[in-house]
């Protein structure tokens, strides 16, 4: 079992110019680093040109879920203001209360109006969580926020030149299409429509699901982490349509590549238990082929080792030091006995000047 001391194996030094502000315009100009790991060959292109890269018959899975101005300003009853970053991923059917995070300090039983004649009442506090009841219907809650909230961008991301207008649209996959997310699967963000155009003509099908990304993306993994085996909790759906595509792609032997480690995790939380030995095997994997359908929590924590039963291949953005997608990425490696692992890759991009993080550039591994 690994131990804190692991994850010092996942640490480098980013030069601060190589943090990206805002995303390359348009969207598919952005630069891609593609690693083969059969062959160790490491190719440098834009992503426009993602599909030229991507194995024949390849079966992409995106996460449709869509980011929610989730972040608010709002006035103490003494005036103060206060920073709020509602978690709305979380909320149930039939919920009346919204746990969200705070930059300062916040007694249970305070109240935080919104500029409009609404507010919040802090009724509790779960650890670092504070457990809200707004004023308004639940249901209406998502409308106010289009109207006072603020497009909940990474902490690591300093003064984008981006207004609020713009964040909502570059920070919004064009795939996007419901959801309550606080940050956005950022590995869709490279697609456009040009993109997708160009991958239908080669043959490359996308299915969906959803994953809605929570507060949790930003949070540094802990020991605790470590001794459950268990990341934050997020929710995710697969429908039946998508779940048939997938299945028919594992037991067809069709490379799945998941766009993201959103959706990476989303397939692997819904991959069905290989304990009967009935049913297809898919060459390239020792397991029976299957994903289920439905909506369930997830908390799925997948490092090194780790035997993938849905995804062969990834597209996905540079991640933020010693983070838990790191460690994702790095599990896909070794499962693919490639020669290289992560930090060797991040190297190479980073003497290549390649754009990290969420705005940053994408990387094809295969």
């Amino acid at each position: 079992m690994q131990n804190m001391t692991h994850l010092d194996a996942y640490d480098y030094f980013l030069p601060e110019e190589l943090i990206a502000k805002a995303p390359a315009s348009p969207r598919d100009s952005s630069r891609l680093f593609v690693y083969d790991t059969r062959t160790d060959e490491i190719r440098f292109d834009i992503f426009r040109n993602v599909g030229k890269y991507l194995p024949k018959n390849s079966l992409l899975v995106v996460n449709n879920t869509k980011v929610l101005p989730a972040r608010l300003f709002l006035k103490k009853e003494t005036g103060g203001k206060i920073e709020v970053l509602l978690s709305l991923n979380e909320l149930k059917p039939g919920d009346t209360n919204v746990r969200g995070i705070v930059d300062r300090k916040l007694l249970v039983g305070a109240r935080l109006f919104f500029k409009r004649n609404a507010w919040l009442d802090v009724v509790g506090q779960d650890e670092q969580y504070f457990i809200f009841r707004p004023s308004v219907p639940m249901h209406a809650l998502p409308k106010l926020l289009q109207k006072e909230g603020h497009t909940p961008i990474p902490p690591y991301i300093k003064k984008t030149p981006l207004s609020e207008r713009a964040l909502r649209h570059r920070y919004q996959s064009i795939l996007a299409k419901d959801g309550t997310s606080v940050a956005a699967p950022t590995a869709s963000l490279h697609f456009t429509a040009r993109v997708l155009k160009d991958l239908e003509a080669r043959d490359i099908q996308h299915s969906e699901v959803t994953l809605h990304v929570g507060a949790g993306t930003f949070a540094p993994i802990t020991e605790e982490n470590f001794k459950a085996k268990k990341l934050f909790t997020e929710y995710c759906e697969i429908s039946k349509a998508s779940a048939r595509t997938i299945n028919s792609a594992l037991t067809r032997n069709r490379p799945v590549i998941p766009v993201g480690t959103t959706a990476l995790r989303t397939v692997e939380s819904f991959a069905t238990p290989h304990h009967s030995h009935t049913g297809p095997t898919c060459v390239h994997r020792s397991v029976l082929c299957g994903i289920e359908h439905g909506q369930k929590e997830t908390n799925i924590f997948i490092y090194p080792p780790y035997q993938f039963q849905v995804a062969s291949g990834l597209i996905t953005n540079f991640h933020v030091p010693k983070s838990s997608l790191m460690l994702l990425v790095d599990a896909l490696l070794e499962s693919k006995k490639s020669k290289r692992r992560i930090l060797d890759l991040y190297d190479i991009a980073i003497k290549e000047k390649f754009r990290f993080y969420s705005f940053g550039d994408a990387m094809l591994i295969v």
